[in-house]
């Protein structure tokens, strides 16, 4: 990034809300970034934990281009350290202790375009801790006619944000809870940054896509959900699809509960009387709450099952039936 001047004193990282101050050789709170010969450096760039080829369904991205096959990127390292992570051993391991593949953005790109894929996400871990790959690959996605995807979960200061937002196309961002407390007793982060974040990408024109995880006994109660719903549509708009994901025990919370499935069905529900018009439920496979609907006559529009399309009555992002556009990316 612009603006980090060389040094012997210690440097502070302006990436994150973290603002973490570092001595020489020592790595920030995210274990991706650090202090080399004075300046914040990016530790492992290019050194990819995970690479595959995924259904655009799986980020989830439900209004951007459906049954895409979408190359999947991902750097070790995350600034937040949620103790219920589903992704805790490569966001929480340490970059140079986990198995990586090099890949430079430019073969990045090339083998998005050879398996056909029309877009790269960037996503598993926290692709905002490696910032500078993510930047120079959506350059060259960019150039090549491709989208750039973000799954994150909007950690970040503003200025970053604002000089990455020309070159993403959509964002999914993990609004983890609606209450400060939740942030910091289970992510080790703040609630304020985040927030911040999604309204930036809104009016910088990036199409916004949100998840929650609900997770039972820490943020699944109706007080949290309809404030989330409510903030959502106050700050995004009613056409922003929001997906209500079910939590699996993982990483430090292995002796919470998995989510009922009626605990996902009632979040829908009461989003819904918050006004939103697209509202899902997600590893629930089979569920109603997988489908998108018109929102003008309730036409089934497009219907899934897990990551899988079993109809679309909408490919060009039209109701097949009255002709109201739905919001999203389409081609």
């Amino acid at each position: 990034m612009a603006g980090i001047i060389s040094s012997p004193k210690p440097v502070i990282c302006s990436l994150c809300p973290h603002h973490c101050c570092l001595k020489e050789g020592q790595h920030g709170n995210c274990s991706a970034r650090g202090n080399i010969n004075g300046k914040i450096t990016p530790l492992f760039y290019g050194n990819l934990c995970s690479c595959h080829i995924d259904p655009i369904e799986k980020k989830p991205f439900f209004h951007v281009l459906p049954t895409a096959q979408v190359l999947s990127v991902a750097s070790a390292g995350c600034n937040l350290h949620c103790s219920f992570c589903q992704n805790w051993s490569i966001s929480q391991e340490i970059p140079d202790k986990s198995h990586t593949t090099r890949l430079t953005p430019e073969n990045a790109i090339n083998l998005a375009i050879e398996h056909s894929c029309p877009a790269i996400a960037y996503t598993y871990s926290e692709p905002l801790v490696s910032y500078e790959y993510t930047y120079n690959t959506s350059v060259i996605a960019h150039k090549k006619g491709l989208l750039n995807l973000l799954v994150t979960a909007g950690y970040i200061e503003q200025r970053p944000l604002k000089e990455l937002c020309p070159l993403i196309d959509g964002a999914n961002v993990d609004l983890k809870g609606i209450t400060d407390t939740f942030y910091q007793t289970m992510t080790r982060a703040t609630l304020k940054p985040v927030l911040e974040s999604i309204i930036t990408l809104k009016k910088e024109g990036v199409w916004v896509e949100i998840t929650n995880l609900l997770i039972p006994t820490k943020n699944d109660n109706d007080k949290d959900i309809r404030a989330l719903a409510h903030w959502v549509k106050d700050n995004c708009g009613a056409d922003t699809p929001l997906h209500f994901s079910r939590f699996w025990p993982m990483h430090k919370t292995m002796d919470l509960k998995t989510t009922p499935p009626e605990t996902l069905k009632r979040a829908r529900l009461i989003a819904q009387a918050e006004g939103l018009h697209f509202v899902y439920t997600g590893n629930l496979p089979g569920d109603a709450g997988e489908n998108t609907s018109c929102p003008s006559c309730h036409e089934l529009l497009i219907e899934r099952h897990g990551y899988q399309i079993l109809q679309n009555k909408a490919p060009q992002g039209k109701c097949h039936n009255c002709g109201t556009s739905l919001p999203g990316i389409w081609k």
